[in-house]
């Protein structure tokens, strides 16, 4: 039996903000529905992912305040590339992080919600 994440809740402040952010560093917005007031779907993919976010209202907190989310890791081909492409977005990111399993970028959203951009080590 195969288990897939699909789909990872990051609470947010203002959806319209956020929505504009991840846009803007390359997320594909997939759906932005409101089927009845109070409620707002808002699904955004990062480019060659499977699993997407959802931000919005009305979906609950899910326990977790906006801003508060440090648990996101996103695999990337080159950490260079991945740090050049968040700073000609205007995002402010944090240097490569060279460790023995591998190469790290952070950035936050503009609730402060952070990510973690890893390349891979080389696999002998």
């Amino acid at each position: 039996m195969e288990w897939k994440i699909e789909l990872i809740f990051v609470p947010v402040t203002d959806v319209d903000r956020a929505k504009d952010f991840y846009v803007k560093i390359g997320f594909n917005a997939d759906h932005d529905q409101t089927p009845f007031e109070g409620l707002r779907f808002v699904q955004l993919t990062p480019p060659g992912s499977a699993c997407s976010i959802a931000i919005g209202t009305g979906l609950g907190n899910h326990g977790v305040a906006p801003g508060s989310l440090d648990v996101i890791q996103v695999v990337v081909p080159d950490a260079d590339e991945a740090l050049a492409h968040l700073r000609a977005a205007g995002v402010e990111a944090d240097g490569v992080d060279e460790q023995a399993w591998g190469r790290f970028v952070t950035f936050a959203d503009p609730d402060g919600n952070r990510w973690t951009l890893q390349e891979l080590p080389a696999r002998s």
